[in-house]
């Protein structure tokens, strides 16, 4: 035969009192302890899965931030690397400015007396190959006269004697062969021929002679070699202006590209179109030994020359420039969308915090108004079971 315990009403209703008093005191700790109100889908469904999806946006926009964060090193290392360009670009600009301001001459008087003679004279000028038909019969002023035309210029005359040559030209003025200088009264020249330019390549010619003083042709030839080793520079400093194995200025414009998402669709992206900043992409040739009939010619030897390269460069720098800007405006875009990015990732953790973390403030009040509750119910409980314990006292 079965038997249970019969509770009074009164005693039965303070119980659910302090049963329903220790299942919130139970929720509020939960909360207190882990700083949530809702900590599982049993909790409260809706807030649960809306805060979890904002949770899981706002990581994927994270992770996008440290691939943005490399975008922006990446364009820095490249603008960097074009300033670095353009300074070398001016170092250029002003080493060809300085040979087109160094002066080629060549100047001398004939030791011999002129003496005509069939003969024919034949010349370097400035590397160009010229050539003078002497008769028997020509006078030192019909000579004169043929070799101007030959060089073009007035070279050539005559000393206050009358008799001897006269070279004071603003040029190279190189002899091909011994007869040449010999027909003309200058004295043979001795040793190996000339050379210059950053070939070291000797004009097809014999040596100078020693009635004749050439100036400006070595220190153009050393100015020209110097040329050449910035753009060496140049080329070398546009492959290290990489970033992470990323570079925007060694290559070929169409090949380098840097692609920045923005959103976890990647349909918010910017592609940043890179540009061949090498010696090559900008144009800018090596003076180098020209062959044929303008033999040398290169190696800052002509006035021309030297006038075309300025050009290239000046062309060079204004591309700088213009990359640049590009470089800086794409700089400032990503920049824009990274601060935009951690503003909208603090957004959805503020939504995602606000659906489901607790009130401490409210959750500590809350505790120890249920600590009031439970001690009240405690004594409401006893109160309910005096009434037993008077009868308790008639049995004893």
């Amino acid at each position: 035969m079965s038997s249970s315990v019969t509770l009074s009403a009164a005693t039965r209703q303070n119980l659910l009192s302090l049963q329903d008093t220790s299942s919130l005191t139970s929720t509020t700790q939960s909360r207190l302890s882990t700083g949530k109100k809702v900590n599982s889908a049993l909790d409260s469904p809706v807030n649960f899965f809306t805060s979890q999806a904002l949770s899981n946006r706002s990581s994927d926009l994270g992770s996008l931030l440290d691939g943005i964060s490399n975008g922006i090193q990446t364009i820095q290392a490249a603008n960097q690397g074009l300033t670095s360009i353009q300074k070398l670009t001016d170092s250029a600009k002003s080493t060809a400015n300085q040979a087109l301001s160094t002066q080629i001459t060549t100047s001398g008087t004939a030791s011999t007396a002129f003496a005509a003679s069939a003969s024919t004279v034949n010349l370097f000028v400035n590397g160009s190959a010229v050539t003078a038909t002497l008769t028997a019969t020509d006078t030192i002023d019909t000579t004169i006269a043929k070799l101007n035309t030959a060089v073009g210029s007035t070279a050539f005359s005559k000393d206050t004697t009358g008799k001897k040559l006269v070279l004071n030209a603003s040029a190279d003025i190189e002899f091909k062969d011994a007869g040449s200088q010999t027909a003309l009264g200058f004295a043979a020249g001795t040793g190996t021929a000339v050379s210059y330019g950053t070939t070291t390549t000797a004009v097809a010619g014999v040596a100078q002679s020693a009635d004749l003083t050439v100036s400006g042709v070595k220190e153009r030839a050393n100015l020209a070699a110097q040329y050449n080793s910035l753009l060496t520079q140049i080329d070398q400093l546009a492959k290290d202006a990489s970033y992470n194995g990323v570079n925007l200025i060694a290559n070929s414009a169409t090949s380098n590209k840097l692609h920045i998402s923005f959103n976890e669709k990647d349909t918010s992206n910017i592609d940043v179109q890179g540009a061949d900043a090498t010696s090559t992409g900008l144009g800018l040739k090596a003076t180098t030994k020209d062959s044929g009939p303008n033999a040398n010619v290169g190696n800052f030897l002509l006035d021309a020359d030297i006038t075309a390269t300025l050009n290239t460069i000046n062309t060079a720098s204004t591309t700088l420039r213009s990359q640049s800007s590009t470089f800086g405006s794409n700089l400032s875009v990503v920049q824009n969308r990274q601060d935009f990015t951690k503003n909208i990732i603090n957004v959805l953790d503020t939504g995602s915090s606000n659906l489901t973390s607790a009130d401490l403030n409210e959750e500590a009040a809350n505790s120890q108004a249920l600590t009031t509750r439970q001690s009240l119910g405690i004594s409401a409980l006893s109160l309910a079971n005096q009434a037993q314990q008077g009868v308790l006292q008639l049995l004893r």
